[in-house]
């Protein structure tokens, strides 16, 4: 089963805002928690994810997106189950440094993060390259095991752009796979990398 079979029954969301995320800073897998104002956001995401039949919410282990799973889940009812496979791109020793920053001490690897090179290892960790396999292989399995279910995917920019290139969603935002990409200026190529 592949996870194109999930259309209509999988909807992704992009963890809520993190304390890094309101100072710009790049998170990668560092484990920051969520700001205050994320905490009001994931508590809107779950009155958006009310009407939309949820049977399961499962979301990365990562401070971020485990607790804005949780607050959501908690208010339809359910437990969210929490899945290292989830992660965002490892970008090794670019976490916690601002985009100025990581241009100023890495210019080259920075161009070429910027350019797409999929076998570059930001920071030293996970190629994007390497990141597309772990989220196909993740995916897929999520589709067999909550096959026929309506599922809730809590994750981050990286993962979710790992699994259908182009999208961009900002804090606590949901869109359901297999729906065309929304058609604003933050999809496509040229925008800001969001880690």
């Amino acid at each position: 089963m592949s996870i194109a079979s999930l259309a209509g029954r999988l909807l992704l969301v992009r963890h809520a805002e993190s304390v890094w995320n309101a100072e710009g800073r790049w998170q990668g897998q560092a484990d920051p928690a969520l700001s205050p104002r994320g905490r009001q956001q994931a508590r809107a995401l779950a009155a958006r994810l009310a009407g939309e039949a949820v049977e399961v919410v499962v979301a990365s282990d990562l401070a971020r997106a485990a607790e804005t799973a949780q607050i959501a889940a908690s208010a339809l009812g359910l437990v969210a189950r929490l899945d290292p496979r989830l992660r965002e791109h490892d970008v090794g020793a670019w976490s916690g440094l601002t985009h100025a920053e990581i241009a100023a001490r890495w210019p080259e690897d920075y161009a070429r993060f910027r350019a797409g090179d999929a076998e570059l290892r930001p920071g030293g960790g996970e190629s994007r390259h390497t990141l597309a396999a772990r989220v196909a292989r993740a995916a897929a399995e999520i589709a067999v095991e909550h096959r026929g279910r309506r599922v809730v995917v809590v994750s981050h920019a990286g993962w979710i752009r790992a699994l259908v290139p182009g999208l961009v969603l900002g804090n606590a935002e949901l869109w359901r796979f297999g729906d065309a990409p929304p058609g604003d200026a933050r999809t496509g190529a040229g925008e800001p990398e969001r880690v």
